[in-house]
This record gives structure tokens, sequence and C-alpha cells, in this order.
């Protein structure tokens, strides 16, 4: 077998028919047959069991098919490591954001475009959950995620810790006094993103540590809603201090959060073992050199 007879291997489990394969692969469909068929003749297996205009796959088929998949791919880094070796100077930098995102990350992505005028962008937002699957299944190179998370397949580099704080519209402790999580126990709070998520699970998680229960009276993964339902006094809130420098705030007075109550780690994250391309290697240096690690 070849790389081009695992390619069409692919394409066939994955249309489920030999003739929507052969259009897809834009080859005509008896020379497809052909190579379906001397590869279960080299293997000694049936990959393949006809049934009418479709088909189902074996256990043998789909056990070529999952090492097909890793086999291509590792095969389409190789050729792209080779193309890329080189300044990196052109290419597309994939990146996945959390998402309340990066503190200067516009600023460190202005300053890439004069250093790289050539390189494109796909920057998705999301959960940092979610973007560790999108950086595991190569759809995203690089994402900036909110800790704790398991990592084991991850580079890390520590960019920050956070600190929350209290936000309200009413005026309740004296300014630049930090809290606890204990004093604002019986406040009805409003938790941004949504159960088992990002930031939920963190302000939770540590109400949870100090056995405090919450008086919790809504969610909302929408923070500029947030925001405007906590001026409006319809609650209170507890957000990381990122959204304090992005969004303008009016009449909400904000009170820090004792770190050792609640704080969040920000880090940038790739595959281990796994090509990086050369562009997002100049990526992370770049941000690397900006003193945001």
């Amino acid at each position: 077998m070849d790389i081009r007879q695992l390619r069409y291997f692919i394409a066939i489990v994955e249309e489920q028919k030999i003739s929507a394969a052969a259009e897809r692969l834009h080859i005509s469909q008896p020379p497809l047959s052909q190579h379906l068929k001397a590869m279960e003749q080299e293997l000694d297996a049936k990959l393949i069991e006809r049934n009418g205009r479709f088909f189902e796959v074996t256990e043998a088929g789909k056990t070529l098919y999952k090492y097909a998949l890793q086999m291509t791919q590792l095969m389409e880094e190789a050729q792209a490591e080779v193309k890329e070796i080189g300044n990196g100077g052109s290419g597309i930098l994939k990146i996945g954001v959390n998402t309340l995102s990066v503190s200067k990350l516009s600023d460190v992505l202005q300053q890439f475009k004069q250093l790289y005028p050539n390189v494109t962008y796909k920057i998705q937002q999301n959960e940092s959950a979610y973007l560790c699957r999108l950086v595991r299944e190569r759809h995203v190179e690089l994402a900036f995620i909110r800790l704790p998370l398991e990592l084991e397949d991850f580079s890390v580099v520590h960019l920050y810790t956070e600190p929350f704080y209290f936000i309200t519209s009413q005026k309740q402790f004296p300014l630049h006094e930090e809290i606890s999580l204990i004093d604002i126990q019986q406040e009805s709070l409003i938790l941004p993103s949504t159960e088992g998520l990002g930031l939920h699970y963190l302000i939770w998680e540590a109400f949870s540590r100090q056995q405090i229960q919450p008086n919790i009276i809504s969610e909302c993964s929408d923070i500029t809603l947030l925001l405007k339902l906590v001026e409006a006094n319809f609650g209170t809130a507890i957000v990381p201090e990122s959204v304090l420098k992005q969004h303008h705030l009016n009449n909400i007075y904000t009170y820090k959060i004792d770190s050792s109550s609640l704080a969040s780690s920000v880090g940038l994250i790739w595959l281990k073992n796994h090509y990086l391309s050369k562009t997002a290697q100049n990526f992370v240096e770049l941000f690397k050199k900006q003193g945001l690690q």
C-alpha cells in the first residue's frame, strides 16, 4: 500500500459509496474499486461488506481507517514542515482564544502583522476546554486558555495570573480594600459563563473549597449584558480583571477579591510532539519578547 491508496480508502469509508468516493477524488469508479480489491488482497482481510448501493466497514476496515488517518496526517505535517523551512513569512496563523480575550492580544497581533504582512489569520473564540479539543484535532495550532485544565498533551507557556473582582452598583465596602468570598456569600450573584464551563466552574470551585454556599440568581454568558444587569442593580457579579480593562463601566463599584480565595492563570498552549508551523513559532517568540509570560 502507498499513501495514495490510504487516501482512497479514507474517501471510500467517509462517503460510504464507491461512486461518491470516486467523484470526491476526481477519478473514475473502476480504478477505485480495483485499488480497494488490491488492498484487501495485500492485507488478506475483508475491508468492506457490500450491501446493495451502500456498504459497511468491517472491523479490519475500521482499524485500517484509524491508521490511515494518522499516516496521512503525518505525511501532510511532514510536507508542511519541509515547505516551511524558512522564516515563516507566509501561511496561516490559527489561534484559539478564551471567551474573555487575553489582555493586549490585539496589540501583539498588530505587531506580528507589521513583521509578517503576508500571514493570514484564523481566530476562534470559545471556552478553554473546547479550545483544547480544537488544538488536539489540529483545527488551531495555538490557544489562549484559562487554567487549571488537564494539559498532559500540551506544551504550556504561563502568561500571567489574573485576579477577580466583585462588581456591584452599590457602594458596600471601603474602596481599594480586598474582600473575601465570605464577605459576599449573601449577595445576589450573576455568574459569567454557564454551568460546568470556564469561569462558572472556577468561581463555583472557589466557593466550594471554602465550603460556602453562594446566592446565585442568574447565569449570563454575554459579558456586555451581564455588566448592564449589574449597572441596573439586577444583581452583582464576579469577573476577572480583563473584563474591567476591556469594558467601560458606568455606575459600577469594583472590589478586588483576595487572590488566595480566587484567581485564574492564563496560558498559551500547543500540542506536544507535533509539528508547530514556523509562523506559529514566530508568534510564540514575539509573545514571549513582549514580557507577557
